[in-house]
């Protein structure tokens, strides 16, 4: 497919239900706001909040001004919503931030903990990277968390238990990779672009991370607030085909001057419709 324009993507993210109405239901975003505003470390994603977040309507002034939700406190159930050009908005400060890693060559580590939505937008990213000179960054083998093995599948870190990729929010698989890159005397990555507790847990440790986020995950938008997170990107990270965020990835890639082809105009055809939350 051509590579979208941002009007085309906007469209696009909204036709597919990746921003604009999304899955997931207005109560279980004011649930999860609730629950990191009560201290509940579960939604911290890794991050070290303090006292700084304990009144859920101040998280919810952070969720509509960098995610899009509805901003009015007395909506509390229902639709709510992920717009669309803060979405676009945080993929080309996310572009900027590659195209430095790229002229840098720098040491980039991928991480997921969404795999069945996510992983190929990483994967895709780390390929572009690796074109352009960056060090993909390997993890030490051998490394558990939460029950589960750490490992590292086409270029991206995972939470395996069963022989299954595992979602999860813990930041632990990304402390288990970064502690034993320490313990090895391994220098630690220039970049992390991951999600979820990945991407919390490598921002409260000092890296640079970008995350993607989806509109019941406030934490990572809180961090990129206070600047521990380089940037948060708003979107449902699991709709029914994965394959609905390859033109999000080709824009960005094309953004931060990593694919060659041309945006195409406004006119793009519809992918499909339909999300999963």
């Amino acid at each position: 497919m051509p590579i979208p324009s941002r009007a085309a993507l906007v469209d696009h993210l909204v036709r597919t239900r990746i921003a604009g109405d999304v899955a997931t239901p207005r109560e279980n975003n004011l649930s999860h706001y609730r629950k990191l505003a009560n201290g509940d470390r579960h939604y911290w994603l890794g991050l070290e909040l303090g006292d700084r977040w304990t009144d859920e309507q101040d998280v919810l002034a952070v969720m509509a001004e960098r995610c899009g939700v509805n901003d009015d406190p007395a909506h509390r159930q229902g639709q709510d919503t992920i717009d669309p050009e803060l979405t676009v908005d945080a993929l080309d400060r996310t572009a900027a931030r590659l195209r430095k890693a790229a002229d840098g060559r720098q040491r980039v580590l991928f991480a997921t903990g969404h795999p069945g939505g996510l992983l190929d937008v990483h994967r895709q990213t780390a390929d572009a990277l690796r074109r352009a000179g960056c060090e993909i960054v390997r993890i030490p083998s051998g490394l558990t968390a939460d029950e589960g093995m750490v490992f590292q599948f086409a270029d991206v870190a995972m939470l395996e238990r069963g022989a299954t990729l595992w979602h999860t929010h813990s930041p632990a698989p990304m402390a288990a990779v970064l502690d034993a890159m320490a313990s090895l005397g391994r220098p630690l990555p220039d970049l992390v672009v991951a999600d979820h507790g990945w991407a919390g847990c490598a921002g409260q440790r000092g890296l640079d991370a970008i995350g993607y986020a989806d509109c019941n995950d406030p934490a990572l938008f809180l961090g990129e607030a206070e600047g521990a997170l380089q940037v948060t990107v708003p979107l449902d990270d699991h709709v029914t085909d994965p394959r609905f965020y390859d033109p999000m990835t080709d824009y960005l890639l094309h953004a931060a001057g990593l694919l060659d082809a041309e945006p195409s105009g406004p006119a793009d055809e519809p992918v499909a419709e339909g999300s999963a939350a």
